[in-house]
């Protein structure tokens, strides 16, 4: 048996009573890395002597006070879109290839505040532009439960570390469901925190208004430890919301009565494959068992979230990726003749084929005569979607569906259908730009693959989500299988 079988709380136990050190910790991760990582491909970077000289350290503090935090001590991996001070960060990119930070961002200076230990930084699709981390400037990560499959992305790297047993947590980055769709095809718990719960400050920008930080974990109960220690407002971010938060452990009732549930006709319409469909309904009757209630609803706009998306984040991400210009920082390309052709080479020669794509699309979107018929009008209709949550949310506590549509496919069988693979995210999209959480918890599997419920909750309920997807959890056993490497 792993120490990461056992939960935070557990190992904070452990420590406490000295049945295990800091050190053990460290060591188990970096075992299981260097047993299993040349099948997964989770990791791009080590933080390996850095991370054995820490819980050296702690060790020392450990036989010495009595009283530490519940993170203290515990291995976790960062995705390589959030910068980590003299820790190199890539966000997937061969453009960042060379970028070593020289300054945290605020959720790694919370959880160093909190004392856990980062081991290394987390493959991802380049930039977050992904569904299946195939777009990795490096190397494609796979999925643990079967490696001839995506892990989904862009958390792709997060979410088969936490999979695989290599770290107890990890942290990924959510702009379309790129934390609660590789939570579902990996088998493990990830969120989606309210836009503005968790400070962006240090997140290399893909789309600034849809972004989101938030913590991937086997269990819901370690999640709700990891995003206390990261939320709250910063004065680095501007859209870091001034909100208290809340105790999210003192939501767990281990019941679910009276809890009224919307399911969107849309979220299990055509699309949606019959497997995954009968293991939302199954999901459902387990907490009607619990006491819930639920009704059928309708989301009407979300037909329209795809296409949203997609001209929004583009738009977004062509004003954010123009920083790299080989200049400041990153690669710089060697072939230049003047500085014109020093941007062009650079951008040419660093950024893949995905992220030229939505560059093009975002910088067409934004150019002049096509601004009020494409980027006014989507911003129209982000507003719609907006309301449609909020009408649902007036009647209902929260609202249930899949995470995605199928289960993971194949590496390499959408490459060639940029479109196909754009509507992976057409469940996971509309919450990004209600700007809503949501939760992706285990629910069942089809043919050895993992598949996710996905709960939506109200702005800053992130409490609400905790309670149902706990309860849910608890009620079953989905969240206790392990793949086998």
């Amino acid at each position: 048996m792993s120490l990461f079988d056992h939960k935070v709380s557990e190992l904070h136990s452990k420590l406490h009573k000295k049945e295990i050190s800091v050190t053990d910790l460290v060591d188990e991760s970096f075992k299981r890395i260097h047993e299993v990582d040349h099948q997964i491909k989770a990791f791009l970077t080590l933080n390996e002597e850095v991370a054995r000289a820490q819980a050296n350290d702690m060790d020392n503090q450990l036989s010495r006070k009595d009283e530490f935090g519940l993170l203290f001590g515990l291995p976790i991996g960062v995705k390589d879109n959030i910068v980590t001070k003299n820790l190199r960060t890539t966000s997937g990119s061969k453009i960042l290839a060379n970028f070593d930070p020289i300054y945290d961002a605020t959720v790694v200076e919370k959880l160093k505040a909190a004392e856990a230990i980062t081991v290394g930084k987390l493959n991802m699709d380049e930039f977050a532009m992904g569904s299946s981390n195939e777009n990795s400037g490096f190397v494609p990560t796979r999925n643990p439960w079967n490696t001839q499959y995506v892990p989904g992305g862009s958390s792709g790297g997060s979410a088969a570390s936490v999979a695989a047993g290599e770290v107890l947590f990890s942290l990924g980055s959510d702009t379309g469901g790129s934390i609660r769709q590789p939570a579902a095809y990996c088998g493990v718990v990830g969120l989606k925190p309210t836009y503005g719960r968790v400070s962006r400050y240090g997140l290399i920008a893909f789309a600034s208004s849809l972004d989101q930080i938030g913590p991937i974990t086997r269990t819901v109960e370690d999640n709700a430890y990891v995003l206390q220690t990261i939320s709250g407002l910063d004065p680095m971010d501007s859209t870091s919301a001034n909100i208290e938060v809340p105790d999210f452990l003192s939501s767990f009732r281990g019941d679910v009565k009276g809890l009224k549930i919307a399911v969107p006709k849309e979220y299990l319409a055509v699309g949606v494959q019959e497997n995954v469909k009968q293991s939302v309904l199954d999901a459902l009757k387990v907490l009607e068992g619990l006491g819930a209630t639920w009704e059928e609803v309708s989301l009407p706009h979300s037909k329209y979230a795809l296409a949203t998306y997609y001209l929004l984040s583009s738009s977004e991400a062509s004003a954010n990726l123009a920083r790299f210009d080989g200049i400041r920082y990153g690669v710089r390309s060697d072939n230049a003749k003047n500085l014109l052709d020093l941007y062009k080479q650079t951008r040419s020669e660093g950024f893949g084929e995905e992220v030229k794509r939505r560059i093009m699309l975002g910088t067409f979107a934004l150019s002049s005569g096509y601004y009020d018929a494409y980027y006014v009008k989507a911003q129209k209709v982000r507003t719609l979607i907006k309301k449609d949550f909020d009408d649902v949310f007036e009647k209902y506590d929260v609202i249930i569906g899949p995470t995605t549509p199928t289960p993971a496919f194949k590496l390499g069988e959408k490459t060639q259908d940029p479109m196909t693979m754009y509507a992976n995210d057409i469940i996971t999209i509309p919450v990004n730009l209600a700007g809503v959480p949501a939760i992706s918890v285990p629910c069942g599997f089809s043919n050895g693959l993992p598949l996710g419920l996905q709960i939506i909750g109200k702005h800053f309920d992130e409490s609400t989500l905790y309670r149902v997807a706990h309860a849910f959890e608890q009620a079953t056993d989905h969240h206790k299988q392990k793949p086998s490497l």
